[in-house]
């Protein structure tokens, strides 16, 4: 199953970045964001859950390393990212793409192996924390979503772009980016949270059961 998963994420890592970004319109804003949702909410959990356990389960080695840390770092590097001025200096130049796109996956990392990682003590707690820190990225994600979407101007480029050869206006393909950010990001972090909120209440009920008894 983790050599499964991890062998996933990285076959789906390689196709974004080996195939998607380098031969695709690198001005469109939506090829941007399938890129980015594709490798925090794609390939990063798979790789998670196939490092987890191992000697780069970061979670079981540094105690503070908290899925409500790791969840402010991934808010800072994605709104970052984003400020019209960054994303500029990403479509003009492949060394800051390479390290935008590095910032992404190490953020995502972070985050996943936070909440699917550690050790077994404290498990629960953790994947409380976990449910906490998944909910809250996925309202940030919403968040920032909506406000690509229902921008009234462009906020990245000027010209017309081409998405998988379809020609869009910077405003349309701004909106686009941000639906998928809505359906794609939003869901994606909210199924986890969500997930992780019932296997921890689900974990209690065995131990109620053996007191009771």
């Amino acid at each position: 199953m983790k050599r499964a998963s991890l062998f996933a994420g990285v076959v789906l890592l390689g196709a974004l970045w080996g195939l998607l970004l380098p031969f695709a319109d690198r001005g469109s804003f939506t090829i941007h964001m399938i890129a980015h949702m594709g490798v925090v909410a794609g390939a990063a959990p798979l790789i998670a859950i196939g490092l987890s356990g191992t000697r780069i389960d970061l979670p079981a080695r540094w105690p503070w390393f908290s899925p409500i840390v790791a969840s402010i770092v991934e808010l800072v590097a994605v709104w970052l990212w984003h400020i019209p001025v960054f994303r500029a200096l990403s479509e003009s130049s492949p060394p800051v793409a390479a390290l935008e796109q590095a910032t992404f996956l190490a953020a995502g990392l972070a985050l996943w192996l936070s909440c699917l990682g550690g050790l077994e003590a404290g498990r629960d707690g953790r994947r409380l924390a976990g449910a906490v820190g998944l909910l809250f990225t996925s309202m940030h994600m919403t968040l920032l979503g909506a406000l690509l979407t229902l921008s009234p101007r462009a906020l990245y480029g000027e010209g017309e772009v081409s998405c998988f050869g379809i020609p869009l206006t910077p405003i349309v393909d701004q909106q686009a980016g941000g639906v998928i950010m809505l359906l794609v990001g939003a869901a994606v972090y909210l199924a986890g949270g969500v997930s992780l909120l019932a296997t921890t209440l689900n974990s209690g009920i065995p131990r109620a059961l053996r007191r009771r008894g």
